[in-house]
């Protein structure tokens, strides 16, 4: 199934119209991005793919798919890859978020290979797809969280991050331990802050799940993760 074209030829030419060339320097320089910038900021962003995707309806999940492939890595510029995750999670594409679909979000996580990507990915359209298909999902996640690649060990480790009274326990405290600092990315700051970070907003909701695993984990816990999940306790 070939991409929806018409939305793909009007959001590049949309973000080469609104870009500011100062501005992309500048956000390039901080992402220590690969692709450019047009320098474009979320909320215009937003703005162009709400009117085009009111206008453009991608009614099939292969066109869907086709369309979020073409943005992604056929992108020239940066906010293509970010218009693709929100046509990802757009509303209409709904039926499809589903386990089949963790295959292409899995490629969007190891292409992407960036924390601006991969937490959008993890957190907004992996997360739901997990809470909503626990029992076919989890087996995935497990395995994500001790892949080979520390980017889906970090997707594995945010994925349940909105989750609140929904978490699954068990399943955060498996992809925290096989992250730790004696692990095979355990010492890289991506990993350490994402097990802080994951800590930390589940200690929100169970503050004393989270004492007794730092307890229980002290000396595999790196002092950037320690202070991160001690931020509310």
């Amino acid at each position: 199934m070939d991409p929806d074209e018409g939305l793909v030829t009007q959001l590049r030419l949309a973000l080469a119209a609104a870009g500011d060339p100062e501005r992309a320097a500048q956000q390039r320089r901080y992402m220590r991005s690969p692709l450019p910038f047009h320098g474009v900021g979320r909320s215009e962003l937003d703005v162009l793919l709400r009117q085009l995707l009111s206008e453009h309806a991608l009614t099939t999940r292969d066109r869907w798919d086709a369309t979020v492939r073409e943005l992604w890595f056929g992108a020239t510029h940066r906010e293509e890859r970010y218009a693709a995750l929100v046509v990802a999670a757009h509303r209409s594409a709904r039926p499809w978020q589903d386990v089949d679909t963790l295959a292409l979000y899995r490629e969007l996580i190891t292409d992407g290979a960036w924390w601006d990507l991969v937490d959008e990915i993890a957190t907004r359209l992996v997360g739901p797809i997990l809470r909503g298909q626990r029992d076919q999902a989890t087996p995935i996640i497990d395995a994500w969280a001790v892949s080979g690649d520390l980017w889906l060990r970090r997707a594995a480790i945010l994925s349940q991050l909105k989750h609140r009274a929904d978490t699954d326990a068990e399943l955060l405290a498996r992809c925290l331990v096989a992250n730790l600092e004696p692990t095979r990315f355990g010492r890289e700051f991506f990993i350490r802050k994402a097990v802080g970070w994951a800590l930390r907003e589940y200690s929100k909701t169970d503050a004393g799940w989270v004492r007794g695993f730092l307890v229980a984990h002290d000396e595999e816990l790196s002092g950037l993760s320690r202070r991160e999940a001690s931020k509310y306790l």
